[in-house]
């Protein structure tokens, strides 16, 4: 297709596709869905060979979240029966992260529900740093609290933060729909402190929400001119007792399709395969490996994933390798710019610039916060005026898989070993 060789050319050379283009991959069929996964594989292996690096989410308070994201598990409103408990100690989290840290992750996402942290909670979040870092050299620590007031990102950086997640989740014009009590705007702001505070940003979506391939694009390219070093990608996991527990519009097809558009627009940057991967791609997960270079290993916040041994066979079986603790994941023009600046780069490189503007996971609940609710609402589905949604798809029968979909009762926050 030369459809395909423009992107695979344009990625090579770090070169943005432009959005008729990017639209165009979701329009592929089934039957030239194995050249799109070739071709996007390409640009990946360019910048980032075979290698897949794993991330471990810590859940440091679940539950209980003021917001009213339609999305969310953990918002106030929500009937899932997850698990609810505040925040845990320094001591426990750290145990918790090295679980991860055991099972291969280099990076570990320190989560907590709520609408933006108090400055107690980022002393908190200080401290439960300082003690994985003490126990785990040359960890990355993620920190993921929601929308930051001034000066926080500035303290989460002295204490050793590497990373900041805050998800844009969908397009800036169907925000509104998912989300009311806060708006699209402070999301890109927290981005934005984030990065000036010189952390590395991480930013991605939420597909599956009923959202149109133009909406999909505009997130997408949003985030490009945000210029995250990582961009996760997560699949709407719909959870019984939430507004969106009946949004099943997604197929394994569908999810390749979408993850191949972020790499060409992304190419160079850390795109992770994030929440609803077991639950929507289900055995088609290994294509996914030849999409992203970024993995969560073993549960989310309040949702299982697969078994962490399994995350690792499926990494060899597919003839990827796990990224070692001493590797840098970004490029090096990346990886010097984070360094030499502020957490962007300095040149268009990868998912876009600083033009425009002036770690984490959905995980069957919550794109790390803020996600919660102030009750109990009617379903929320994206509104759509185009003809690009696509129709809701199951299996063949037409019963969406809910036995797909568990809620996590190990780990953080129990007294049960974790997943990893």
């Amino acid at each position: 297709m030369d459809l395909l060789n423009t992107l695979v050319d344009k990625g090579l050379r770090r070169e943005l596709p432009t959005r008729e283009e990017a639209l165009a991959v979701l329009a592929t069929s089934d039957d030239e869905l194995l050249d799109v996964v070739a071709a996007a594989g390409k640009v990946r292996r360019q910048w980032f060979g075979r290698r897949v690096k794993l991330n471990y989410l810590v859940n440091l308070k679940s539950g209980l979240c003021p917001e009213d994201c339609s999305y969310c598990s953990q918002r106030l409103g929500s009937k899932a029966g997850i698990l609810k408990y505040t925040w845990l100690k320094p001591e426990e989290a750290s145990k918790a992260a090295a679980a991860g840290v055991a099972g291969g992750a280099k990076r570990v996402c320190l989560v907590a529900s709520g609408r933006g942290p108090t400055d107690r909670d980022v002393d908190r979040v200080t401290k439960t740093i300082e003690a994985i870092k003490e126990e785990n050299e040359g960890i990355e620590v993620c920190a993921c609290l929601g929308l930051l007031s001034d000066g926080q990102a500035d303290r989460l950086r002295t204490a050793g933060a590497d990373a900041y997640n805050h998800n844009l989740n969908t397009s800036e014009e169907t925000y509104g729909a998912i989300t009311t009590t806060h708006t699209y705007a402070d999301r890109v702001e927290t981005v934005q402190q984030a990065q000036a505070a010189g952390l590395s940003a991480c930013s991605g979506l939420i597909a599956g929400m009923g959202e149109s391939d133009r909406d999909l694009v505009d997130v997408v390219f949003a985030l490009r001119d945000l210029d995250p070093d990582s961009v996760p990608v997560n699949f709407l996991i719909p959870f019984e007792g939430t507004p969106l527990a009946k949004e099943w519009n997604l197929t394994p097809q569908r999810c390749l399709r979408i993850l191949a558009m972020v790499r060409f627009v992304c190419p160079d940057v850390e795109v992770r395969l994030a929440g609803g991967r077991e639950v929507h791609l289900r055995s088609m997960q290994p294509l996914a490996l030849h999409l992203v270079n970024s993995i969560f290993l073993g549960d989310y916040l309040t949702s299982e994933g697969q078994a962490g041994q399994a995350d690792l066979d499926m990494i060899a079986d597919a003839g990827f390798e796990v990224e070692g603790a001493g590797t840098t994941t970004l490029p090096r023009h990346r990886a010097d710019a984070l360094v030499g600046g502020c957490g962007t780069a300095a040149e268009p490189a990868g998912c876009g610039t600083q033009e425009s503007a002036g770690c984490g996971s959905h995980g069957g609940g919550g794109g790390c916060g803020p996600c919660g609710g102030h009750g109990e609402q009617d379903p929320v589905a994206v509104a759509d005026t185009d003809a690009d949604v696509p129709a809701g798809r199951t299996e063949a029968n037409g019963a969406p898989r809910t036995d797909l979909v568990a809620v996590r009762r190990r780990g953080a926050g129990t007294d049960l070993a974790p997943n990893a």
